[in-house]
């Protein structure tokens, strides 16, 4: 390892060490050793030190211990003629870097509470969004699982200008990489280079503004190291497993801009401990070789407009990118960009105007592969920030097309019009809206390359179930509403057909693995009346996901003898599961929260808990951040039976499997459900009622308690016993 390297990466983290000692004595004589400290709603404390020491760090006074580690790891200054090697000391001294950080940044919480925004987005007077909280990295980790985020970057720094700035964001956002952002180069700082530059940031569009400081570039580490604890299974403390499942399935490297200061390199030799390898746009020192990064260490001196490549050859990246012919970006990473008031060259739906999404089965003679129309008024026939109406008729047609393979083309319509930059979309069906901005108006876009995209992203990822794809793009009213009538027939039907199938209907059931590369003992069995508890897959998703890739992550499961009906346990679903799980599990039942539950991975929209006091179960959907009558909040929730495990007394699901008929009907069903969140019974509440309906109680939604009620099951079990909700004169549940 270069001396130069090692002496300035060891000189940096003697530097941050002292500060975070300085702050945490600043702290202590301000607060004492009892004051609360931790980064907002996340169960994982300080999430580096708690990963790779195993030690929660809940207050002032548990620094002491941590600071004490840091100067145990700290090498000395390197001398002048020193025969030693280098590495395994900067190594130490980076992991002491990563722990001093996260000390100094908890403490800026405590002294500055308002300091960063705590959410998704930034805001008019802040861009600095800070650790990721515990939703953000379940709802994100969905997305490094199902592989549309391969990795992600973190760039410390600014580029020489906005436009450069500019141009590395979008080449890392084709890529489907997140950005993550800290510290500044003369007076610089990137995410703030890229606001200037009329980009939005945010984690929406995976452009993330950590903070201004070298010092927030920890919370990157600590995103990669709860990746590997929540999705991994792995325990905390176990930091050699951790490092590892980084190096092997978290693919990021850093990109600092700029002069490399002391406390650059100590961050950049904390990276590699974890397999994030440097690549750097100044002439510092390499190292080529390989040993703990999968090829080289520090790479320097790329181009600009190399760097991004470089970055992605030297960390070992497979980047799959779809080829679309449009004049603009496309990919996942531009499917959170909004286009707002004042932006948007053309809206159509959202209430303003009819808008209908539908694909349908043609004869093959009916159909002209690459064949787009636009039938009535283009947007260049608009002035600014116009409306339409519009209906996107897709027509496919192919020897191995099937109408059940309809409603899952039509889904993906949400989302590869969101992959193009420029281009807002929300909803799906008939309740659609559509925004183009001004700036993508001024690159060429028109509407009939919706129908060009549609058509490039479908045949890549579809070509397995049709041979040649359409569309039609209706703009005037009349078309419109005829062609939303056609449609929404069409979804009665599937719907009706959907609803009614059962799972002692059919003999074969369906796995997803998909989640395996973050949960590798995760096995999700998916039955007609048991949907994915990620809310992604249902049974007809994942037969026409095996249709399409027979060797993928959807494999047909027969079920065999039945060895438990009412808790929903077969032979030949145990025997699937001993394979895919590699001998880790050997059982579980799809119906039951009791008794030996489905594992689950920590993607999961929902977890429900069992609530002994009131005879019955809770279930939290993820986007409720507040406490729950079980004693945890859904990160915390999430976070003790993610991983791949089989928990009695608590089960991930999605929303959509909640008014399922077999949902936990092995312990009494949804007659057990005494509280969920206001938000989730609103978003549920027609089949909520109907279910309701189906097991003899209507007025069952009114009997559930939600937050407004209480977040004990003591103050919950009053209401339940006035409305006589009937879970209370059940067997007992446990």
């Amino acid at each position: 390892m270069s001396k130069i390297i090692a002496s300035a990466a060891i000189r940096g983290a003697h530097k941050i060490v002292d500060r975070a000692e300085k702050k945490w004595q600043e702290a202590m004589d301000r607060w004492g050793p009892n004051e609360p400290v931790g980064f907002p709603n996340t169960a994982y404390y300080l999430p580096v030190i708690y990963g790779i020491l195993g030690i929660p760090v809940e207050k002032l006074g548990d620094m002491e211990q941590i600071l004490k580690k840091c100067k145990s790891l700290l090498p000395p200054p390197v001398r002048e003629n020193c025969p030693l090697p280098y590495l395994a000391p900067a190594l130490d001294a980076g992991m002491a870097t990563f722990f001093a950080e996260e000390i100094i940044e908890a403490i800026r919480y405590l002294e500055e509470p308002d300091f960063y925004t705590k959410q998704e987005e930034i805001t008019d007077n802040n861009i600095w969004l800070g650790a990721a909280d515990d939703v953000i990295l379940r709802k994100r980790g969905v997305e490094f699982v199902d592989g549309t985020a391969p990795g992600f970057a973190a760039i410390c720094g600014a580029a020489p200008t906005q436009q450069i700035a500019k141009e590395i964001a979008q080449e890392l956002q084709q890529k489907n990489l997140y950005i993550f952002m800290a510290a500044e180069h003369n007076g610089k700082r990137f995410s703030e280079q890229l606001i200037e530059a009329g980009v939005q940031i945010g984690w929406p569009t995976r452009l993330v503004s950590y903070g201004p400081d070298i010092t927030a570039a920890v919370f990157a580490m600590g995103f990669a190291t709860r990746v590997a604890m929540s999705f991994g299974g792995i325990k905390p403390g176990d930091f050699r497993k951790i490092l590892i499942y980084n190096k092997d399935r978290v693919f990021s490297f850093v990109l600092p801009l700029g002069y490399v200061t002391d406390e650059w390199y100590a961050n950049a030799a904390g990276a590699i401990n974890w397999g994030f390898p440097t690549i750097a746009d100044t002439p510092i020192p390499e190292i080529l070789p390989t040993g703990i990064c999968t090829y080289e260490h520090v790479v320097s001196n790329v181009p600009h407009d190399k760097i991004v490549a470089k970055a992605v050859e030297v960390r070992g990246l497979k980047v799959t990118v779809s080829e679309v012919p449009i004049p603009t970006g496309f990919g996942p990473a531009f499917e959170g960009e909004r286009i707002r008031k004042g932006e948007w060259y053309l809206e159509c739906g959202g209430g303003f105007t009819p808008m209908v999404e539908w694909v349908t089965s043609k004869r093959m003679d009916e159909v002209e592969d690459g064949k787009f129309e636009v039938i009535g008024p283009d947007i260049s026939d608009l002035p600014p920030e116009s409306r339409l109406p519009l209906a996107i008729a897709v027509e496919v047609a192919g020897r191995e097309m099937q109408p059940d393979y309809e409603p899952i083309l039509e889904r993906q319509i949400h989302h590869l019009i969101n992959y193009t930059q420029g281009c807002f979309h929300n909803g799906q069906r008939d309740i659609g809206w559509l925004r183009i901005s001004k700036e993508l108006y001024d690159k060429g876009f028109r509407l009939h390359h919706i129908g060009a995209l549609l058509h490039a992203a479908l045949h890549q990822n579809f070509a397995r179930i049709f041979d040649k794809l359409q569309v039609k793009l209706y703009t005037e009213e009349d078309k419109v509403v005829e062609t939303r009538a056609k449609a929404r027939e069409v979804y009665a039907a599937r719907d009706a057909r959907i609803e009614g199938m059962t799972d002692e209907a059919t003999d074969v059931y369906y796995s997803c693995t998909l989640c395996q590369s973050f949960a590798p003992s995760h096995v999700c069995t998916i039955s007609p009346e048991r949907t994915g508890l990620c809310g992604s897959y249902n049974w007809m998703d994942c037969k026409a996901a095996y249709e399409i890739n027979p060797t993928g992550p959807n494999q047909p499961v027969p079920k065999g003898e039945i060895i438990d009906a009412k808790l929903g346990q077969w032979k030949g679903v145990n025997e699937f599961l001993y394979k895919a799980s590699r001998g880790k599990i050997d059982h579980y039942n799809f119906y039951s929260i009791v008794h030996d539950p489905m594992t689950t991975c920590g993607c999961c929209e929902c977890v429900a808990a069992v609530l002994p006091l009131c005879n019955g179960i809770m279930t939290v959907n993820r986007e409720f951040t507040e406490m729950t009558p079980c004693g945890m909040k859904f990160t915390t929730l999430a976070g003790t039976i993610g991983g791949g495990l089989s928990t009695p007394g608590f089960v991930g699901h999605g929303k959509y499997n909640t008014c399922q008929g077999k949902f936990l009907i092995g312990d009494g069903g949804i007659k057990r459900m005494v509280w969920m969140p206001k938000m989730l019974k609103e978003e549920i509440a027609d089949r909520l009622k109907a279910r309701a309906i189906e097991v003899g109680v209507p007025d069952l939604p009114d009997m559930i308690a939600d937050e407004t009620v209480g977040t004990t099951e003591e103050e919950i079990l009053p209401f339940l016993q006035e409305k006589g909700h009937p879970a209370l004169t059940m067997e007992p549940i446990i």
